[in-house]
């Protein structure tokens, strides 16, 4: 069964933040990433304490985003973490998490990701997004690449809409990462729908 994450990103959002996130994990996504760069640890660490609360209401998976701190501080096992933060980790943090996700850009850094003991990774980007104007995406071929030279669950990152959820999983993805759409779209249940209903 494949498999939606969604990440989120509260300046895109139209409505209040939690009522966004509230009705995400109504249509029940594998996971909520938070991923929210701008703010301090301290900011950072609130905000997770309520997300968490919705998230938990739901039995929705909440992972945290590069703030190894605030997973310490709040007893969260779970964070997704690009490379250069991964690689600073120590063999002890890294086993604190039971979910350990990096983003990915390039094979070799796919392969890094696994012998450094991630549970699943995301593969960036796929598609041209609004999210890295002018970035081309590196298309199915470089994921189905990716998918092949791990034996880790691939999520594809980029671009990625209903219309192309079918392309990506068909080149070896497990399910695909979505930021804009889940922040954006007028009814997170609907969208999720038309995610599932192509596969």
């Amino acid at each position: 069964m494949s498999e939606l994450i969604c990440i989120t990103n509260r300046k895109l959002c139209r409505e209040d933040f939690f009522e966004r996130l509230k009705k995400i994990t109504l249509s029940h996504p594998k996971s909520v990433i938070l991923r929210e760069k701008d703010l301090s640890v301290s900011e950072y660490i609130r905000l997770a304490e309520k997300a968490k609360k919705i998230c938990d209401a739901e039995n929705v998976k909440l992972i945290l985003h590069n703030f190894t701190e605030a997973a310490f501080e709040l007893n969260i096992s779970s964070i997704h973490i690009p490379m250069p933060v991964l690689r600073g980790m120590n063999e002890e943090e890294r086993k604190y998490f039971n979910t350990l996700g990096a983003s990915c850009h390039t094979v070799s850094e796919a392969k890094e990701a696994e012998s450094l003991g991630c549970t699943y990774i995301t593969a960036s980007n796929i598609y041209e997004t609004d999210c890295k104007k002018g970035l081309k995406g590196k298309g199915t071929d470089f994921l189905n690449e990716v998918c092949r030279s791990v034996n880790l669950p691939v999520y594809a990152l980029g671009g990625i809409s209903p219309g192309k959820y079918s392309e990506v999983i068909k080149a070896g993805a497990k399910g695909a990462c979505v930021m804009s759409g889940f922040m954006t779209c007028d009814n997170p249940e609907l969208y999720i729908k038309q995610f599932r209903s192509k596969l």
